[in-house]
């Protein structure tokens, strides 16, 4: 189970209106202004906006693919090991990661169903 970085950036490029921002170790990903993840390259870990509830149930059923990352705003911020993770699970977490920041037009535009099959 390992994600490859394109496949991280095909799912990616499945979604709508996802800004990518560059800066010196990573990558942040947000929609419409709201971030919604994060890639770091050299340790090949993916953040991503999660609820509370869910971060807390992924780092406690897998500590050694997620840990905890950081919680703001009634969100648990989550960090993904993409050699832990397959890309299926992963898009599943990418997709509530972008859907949460979405606004429902967009979510609307683009259901889960999209992102699987890509």
């Amino acid at each position: 189970m390992t994600v490859q970085v394109r496949e991280l950036e095909q799912l990616l490029g499945t979604l709508v209106e996802v800004q990518r921002s560059e800066a010196r170790d990573y990558s942040s990903f947000s929609v419409r202004g709201k971030r919604f993840g994060y890639f770091w390259p050299r340790t090949r870990t993916v953040g991503l906006k999660q609820t509370v509830s869910e971060q807390l149930a992924l780092v406690s059923e897998r500590p050694d693919v997620f840990e905890v990352q950081f919680t703001a705003g009634g969100f648990g911020w989550v960090v993904v090991y993409l050699d832990g993770i397959d890309a299926d699970e992963l898009a599943e977490l990418l997709y509530e990661a972008w859907r949460l920041s979405a606004p429902e037009e967009l979510v609307a535009e683009v259901p889960f169903t999209r992102i699987a099959r890509a």
